[in-house]
């Protein structure tokens, strides 16, 4: 039986040992970034068909560097909202310095 991980905490710990890869997290901040863009446009120009390129941006480079990098698979598939809410702590955790592109420097 596998081991259900309880509190977000722990589950965070968890979700940046699944990006360890400096490419995948790179694609993680593009793919993150394209979101945030497209979120903020949709809404400014009140063009909301542009909310459907919303999963595509963000899931698709997330999972090119899990397929193609990481060699693992998404937590998503497990922990589909904290998977979210991490996505968004590790961004403006790389982005404010807090952690690393580079997943050696952040030990």
């Amino acid at each position: 039986m596998e081991d259900r991980i309880n509190t977000y905490n722990e589950f965070y710990t968890y979700y940046l040992s699944e990006h360890q890869n400096t490419t995948s997290r790179i694609l993680h901040v593009v793919g993150t970034t394209i979101v945030i863009a497209l979120t903020i446009t949709a809404i400014y120009h009140r063009n909301f068909k542009l909310l459907w390129l919303v999963p595509l941006a963000g899931y698709g480079f997330a999972w090119v560097g899990h397929f193609f990098f990481e060699k693992n698979t998404p937590a998503t598939f497990k922990y589909p909202l904290w998977s979210l809410k991490s996505d968004f702590k590790m961004y403006f955790d790389i982005l404010s310095g807090k952690i690393s592109l580079n997943s050696k420097k952040d030990h």
